[in-house]
């Protein structure tokens, strides 16, 4: 696993990691079933790193989905994971 995210701010990450996972209606909506936000919540929470590290970590616990995001992203899926790490601390 990497030490440190390569290029990429671990909130700028997260964010593209977010659009990535919003692309697809049902998986969007399971987010935000899961994560009890809706639209104008999440929208508010964009710059808030416990909302972004929700997007990683909802990544993170399906496999699939994470691989899938960080090859769109063309980042190790292990970047994601410590992306999450840093916007929790």
């Amino acid at each position: 696993m990497s030490q440190s995210l390569p290029e990429t701010a671990p909130d700028m990450l997260a964010l593209a990691a977010l659009g990535w996972l919003l692309g697809e209606p049902a998986r969007a909506q399971r987010y935000l079933d899961l994560t009890g936000l809706d639209a104008d919540g999440l929208r508010a929470g964009l710059g808030n790193p416990v909302v972004l590290a929700s997007a990683l970590e909802f990544l993170s616990a399906h496999e699939p989905d994470l691989i899938a995001a960080a090859e769109a992203l063309a980042v190790a899926p292990e970047d994601l994971i410590l992306a999450a790490k840093e916007l929790n601390r």
